[in-house]
């Protein structure tokens, strides 16, 4: 089954790839890597989930927002490989950040929202190193924003 199909029949609909919000590129392709800018958990163009883990926002609501990332970095390997998720060999590490007031210690249960997203819509090609920082601030009040690191297959 194509990876689209999957995240489809899980209920998933890849969005258009986010634009940038700054000077930077959404993604950018070296050799056969491809590395995206932080994702952040945007839903029909408009933040899903703002504010702090541990204040003003559940753990629940970080995994779904860890996962919005994800399906938004899902959208710029897409974009990166030519529309093509199958030509996605491998995601090979995920870096979250979690917004966080003092004292959250939930990081990892928060990014297991991205992570499993990978793993069941990638399969064994979905599993990979993590990162999962907490930080005091984020851009535009995010709860969680993440970065991708994939291996698409060579260029022809």
């Amino acid at each position: 089954m194509k990876i689209e199909e999957r995240l489809n029949e899980m209920g998933w609909v890849v969005p258009a790839a986010p634009g940038a919000v700054a000077a930077y590129l959404p993604w950018v392709r070296s050799g056969n890597l491809v590395f995206t800018s932080g994702q952040l958990p945007w839903r029909e163009g408009r933040m899903a989930h703002a504010g702090r883990l541990g204040a003003e926002l559940t753990v629940e609501q970080g995994y779904e927002a860890a996962r919005l990332c994800a399906l938004n970095a899902i959208a710029q390997l897409k974009a990166a490989a030519g529309g093509d998720l199958d030509k996605v060999r491998r995601i090979v590490r995920v870096e979250g950040y979690v917004h966080c007031a003092p004292g959250f210690r939930g990081h990892p249960q928060v990014l297991n929202g991205a992570s499993e997203l990978f793993n069941a819509a990638f399969g064994v090609r979905g599993e990979h190193a993590r990162l999962a920082i907490g930080v005091s601030d984020m851009p535009l009040d995010a709860a969680v924003q993440i970065t991708v690191t994939a291996e698409l297959d060579p260029e022809p």
